[in-house]
């Protein structure tokens, strides 16, 4: 995926949009940019980055939705990124979405933003959930206390968000605001004087922070903002913070972070008793995302109904896609007659016919047929994220993954890895310890990515029509489970050390929005409808070329040079029962991606009348296409996803190990499915 340039287009003035994980910041931002958004990623780091567009009354406005987080101490990548969007990026406005129902939690992030001097108007966001729950908030006062517009929105009804754009339209022809001063008691605000004196003596240090936010941060004990002081030759601020925090900790007995934190939340407990009043017994503050998780997050029930679940999700799948495919496949069959007849009407040679025909319609179309089912499974994805249920599948986990030594936070990027190994990848950027990520960074390639979904669907489509969904499910849960011991392994052998604990918050359950749940399924579908413009139509082609080299051999033939290799290869594979040269061309070919594994097999065998499918459920067995699964699930990550873990680790060796252990495992799982398979009976 591409880089956007982070500099502030010169079309529109810059709003950003920021808020806590959970707040409903993605659907305020849909509803705000619809179709006109784009992804790209960060310069310079691969956490992803959305932006899109607004018009209103002749303006245009430059929506940036920066990575949800729920505050900005930059511990982690998320927050480093969205600090430092609104600290030197200066957008025009910045939408604060907020959680109605948990403003406690939620307004921690607003009173850092409004510290900063950010020109802040607040999106109050799922009122309607607040109202259920008998919460009533005075907005009006709620507006006054913080300083700054407050606008009741319901961002899934679409409710709320005209208001929202008016008020930030106004907003960013005013004056910005003047930062919020929390009082932090005597001895830490005459230290802040101190520090903050001491920064505004520095014109260019001065010019680039807000001083007492400066000063505030460096108290703090913020090391990145301290590294890059350092960077920047300002001894004499470092020098004087250090002294102020020891002088603190001797006066007050207790880290200076914590003390600011409290004061922070005192602030915002006035706030709320302020603004809000509740009218719940104790009773009816069970609401019912409490009485579901009682059994959905059960100690012995949650991981047999997470198991359920994904069933559910494949099943869902592969009996509403099969027939799909079908009609995908019939389309390309009869696109490749009409090309073939076409060209030879017109007298072209073979050699070209062969290369459209065979080359890229064959081998194109063998990939794209597996376009509803990828689509179906992102769907399916999508609704549970977007009912909340996701955030329990990660939380049921916890329990399994410190019972095996991993940090239960590891499992977040883990289940991003369904979709694609390389955001997985990149999520882990959000684990503190760099054991931690480095163990997560090795394991995330054992999570199916949806790239391996049109090799499981080719052979299971051949060999296990009735048991498909079965099948399919069976490979997914096969690189959880290797995931997780190889985890084991890695923590006893390489990485020992105790395990953090793992605190997540449980988002309420809510009813999908079609609309929010379609851009979602969209977002994610299209990387592969994009792949497969690219990546996949250059590998097609090369591997047609390689089909007729030299010149005049029979097209796809051992004596070709692709059947070279294949032939080269070929017997390391035989003991996994698939030592054919196709197969192990077909591997070779999948590291570019893992979907080029099928377009490959698409233009080795040729897409005849019958299709792919059949030509298979020829040449194959149905525990040969098994192992051949296994080994395709496991062996080594895509191109793209080794280019991700050398950015993440910043060490060449890792990547190698990840290259080398993953290559091993898969033949080793492989090379045992087909032996013992045999053994069983079942060859």
């Amino acid at each position: 995926m591409e880089a956007v340039a982070m500099a502030k287009p010169e079309r529109g003035k810059v709003i950003a949009l920021v808020g806590n994980p959970n707040s409903g910041k993605t659907s305020i931002f849909n509803d705000l940019t619809g179709a006109r958004q784009h992804v790209g990623n960060w310069p310079g780091v691969t956490v992803e980055k959305k932006e899109g567009k607004l018009s209103y009354q002749g303006q245009t406005f430059n929506i940036v939705d920066l990575p949800g987080t729920y505050s900005l101490g930059a511990y982690s990548e998320d927050e480093l990124i969205a600090r430092n969007f609104i600290l030197f990026d200066k957008p025009e406005a910045v939408i604060n979405v907020v959680d109605a129902s948990n403003l406690e939690r939620n307004l921690y992030l607003t009173t850092q933003l409004l510290e900063m001097g950010a020109n802040v108007v607040v999106a109050l966001n799922m009122v309607d959930e607040a109202r259920a729950r008998k919460i009533e908030i005075n907005i009006p006062r709620l507006a006054q206390a913080l300083g700054v517009p407050v606008v009741p929105t319901v961002a899934t009804r679409n409710e709320g968000i005209k208001e929202l754009v008016a008020t930030v339209a106004k907003r960013v022809q005013e004056t910005i605001c003047q930062p919020l001063k929390v009082n932090y008691g005597r001895e830490i605000e005459n230290e802040l004087d101190k520090l903050e004196q001491i920064i505004k003596q520095d014109a260019k240090l001065a010019a680039k922070y807000p001083p007492r936010w400066l000063a505030i941060k460096l108290l703090e004990d913020d090391e990145r903002l301290e590294a890059e002081l350092q960077k920047e030759g300002a001894r004499q601020v470092l020098d004087a913070a250090t002294k102020s925090k020891k002088q603190l900790h001797e006066i007050l007995g207790e880290e200076v972070e914590a003390i600011i934190a409290d004061r922070r939340y005192g602030l915002i407990n006035g706030l709320v008793k302020e603004a809000v009043t509740r009218r719940q017994t104790l009773e009816e503050r069970l609401t019912l995302s409490d009485k579901i998780d009682s059994i959905v997050t059960n100690r012995y029930l949650g991981l047999p109904i997470f198991l359920l679940a994904m069933w559910a999700v494949f099943q869902f799948t592969f009996k509403l896609g099969d027939p799909m495919i079908g009609w995908v496949e019939s389309a390309f069959e009869g696109l490749t007659g009409l090309a073939t007849g076409w060209l030879e009407a017109l007298g072209a040679p073979q050699l070209l016919t062969s290369f459209i025909a065979d080359g890229i319609i064959g081998g194109l179309g063998s990939v794209l047929v597996f376009i509803p089912p990828i689509f179906l499974l992102f769907l399916a994805i999508s609704l549970l994220e977007d009912s909340g249920y996701m955030a329990r599948a990660a939380y049921i986990m916890d329990r399994l993954m410190h019972a095996l030594g991993l940090h239960g936070k590891s499992f977040v990027p883990l289940l991003i890895g369904f979709g694609c190994n390389v955001p997985g990848i990149m999520a882990t950027r959000t684990l503190e310890s760099r054991q931690d990520r480095l163990i997560t960074i090795l394991i995330n390639p054992l999570m199916s990515c949806t790239a391996r979904l049109p090799v499981y669907v080719l052979f299971t489509g051949a060999f296990f029509t009735a048991k498909q969904g079965w099948v399919i499910f069976s490979l997914y849960l096969l690189g959880i489970v290797l995931a997780i011991i190889m985890g084991k392994i890695f923590k006893t052998f390489l990485f020992k050390g105790d395990t953090a604990p793992f605190v997540m918050e449980l988002p309420p359950y809510r009813v999908p929005t079609l609309k929010g749940t379609l851009i979602h399924m969209w977002e994610r579908g299209s990387s592969f409808i994009r792949k497969a413009g690219t990546v996949i139509v250059g590998a097609v082609v090369l591997i047609w070329i390689l089909s007729n080299l030299p010149l005049g051999v029979a097209y796809a033939s051992q004596e070709s040079l692709i059947g070279r290799l294949g032939t080269i290869l070929a017997p390391v594979f035989k003991p996994a029962g698939f030592g054919t040269w196709e197969a192990a061309v077909a591997l070779v070919f999948g590291i570019l991606a893992k979907e080029v594994v099928v377009g490959t097999l698409g233009v080795l065998y040729g897409v005849e009348e019958d299709g792919l499918t059949a030509a298979i459920a020829q040449s194959w067995t149905p525990l040969s296409a098994y192992a051949f699964m296994v080994m395709t699930l496991i062996y080594i990550p895509c191109v793209a996803a080794i280019g991700a873990i050398r950015r993440e680790t910043n060490s060449w060796g890792w990547t190698a190990f990840a290259i080398g252990y993953s290559l091993l495992l898969g033949w080793v799982m492989a090379v045992l499915v087909f032996q013992v398979g045999r053994l069983l009976g079942l060859g």
